[in-house]
């Protein structure tokens, strides 16, 4: 049963892809980027800024940084971003032999690792791979081939990794060791049985999973445990991309679209297409991790 929502219009801009999206509990901050359009946004709440920074490439998808600053996951690979000087540093290219791939979707495990993976501009079949970038600055490839690295976030307890490969329209589980960061037992939890494809993901505090729906005008709410779906939130926007639980209670639900693609007919009737909006979402999530 589809529920339509009406959100709550936080950045309106049409942002060409819009993704990324993570609430910093610390600072009180969502970062999201604008893929396409090589930027970071930090949006204070408080004060209705959004601030943009511009990485100078296309940049996947953005964490916190636990000793200060961010993390991102670009064209060219993982790199640091200084906040107060914009000035970004690069840590570890594991695809510098395939220019025509780039970065996508990532977040952080509970150990403070950073998973990123990467896929062809155009989305051809099978030519990325998923990444975890250890807290040493190490590179190590965990999955291949994947075609449209997206949304990845653990369970509380530790001992589940679920992730998505949006060509694969599923969410796919991983048994999780925290301490070495070793994933094993794939398994898929949940199908897509609608239209769209799976896009970013976040989870809530009773461990059920908020996916982003690319091309199926909204977020939906499902169980791993047995794959159903519990909630169909309806949009006005056709490519929903990422969503992040934020807010001084983590009971908001942040969510990032996309216009890239779109004409001005379907520009006119999606006025909301791009814009950063937010949802009650009636459940609290999960503290996300830093690098």
């Amino acid at each position: 049963m589809k529920e339509t929502i009406q959100p709550e219009l936080v950045v309106e801009q049409r942002t060409a892809l819009g993704e990324g999206a993570i609430w910093d509990a610390s600072a009180q901050r969502l970062y999201w980027v604008n893929i396409l359009g090589s930027e970071v946004y930090a949006y204070d709440p408080k004060t209705g800024d959004n601030r943009a920074i511009n990485t100078g490439e296309p940049v996947g998808t953005v964490v916190p940084r636990a000793s200060g600053g961010l993390t991102l996951a670009l064209q060219s690979g993982f790199a640091h971003l200084d906040l107060a000087t914009e000035e970004v540093t690069p840590i570890a290219d594991p695809e510098s032999d395939i220019p025509a791939n780039r970065f996508n979707d990532g977040k952080c495990d509970p150990a403070g690792r950073f998973w990123a993976g990467t896929m062809d501009f155009d989305g051809a079949p099978d030519r990325g791979a998923l990444y975890c970038l250890d807290t040493h600055n190490t590179v190590t490839r965990k999955l291949s081939p994947v075609t449209i690295s997206n949304g990845i976030v653990w369970t509380a307890d530790s001992k589940i990794m679920y992730y998505i490969d949006t060509a694969a329209n599923t969410v796919r589980a991983y048994d999780y060791e925290v301490e070495t960061g070793a994933i094993s037992g794939e398994r898929v939890v949940v199908t897509n049985e609608g239209e769209g494809g799976f896009d970013g993901m976040s989870i809530d505090e009773e461990g059920m999973l908020w996916v982003a729906v690319f091309g199926g005008w909204g977020v939906r709410r499902y169980n791993p445990g047995n794959g159903e779906l519990l909630r169909d939130l309806r949009l006005p926007m056709s490519n929903v991309t990422s969503c992040a639980f934020g807010g001084d209670q983590l009971d908001e639900l942040y969510i990032t679209s996309a216009a890239h693609g779109m004409d001005e007919s379907a520009l006119r009737e999606q006025p909301l297409a791009g814009s950063l909006v937010k949802i009650d979402p009636g459940v609290r999530g999960v503290a996300a991790f830093s690098y």
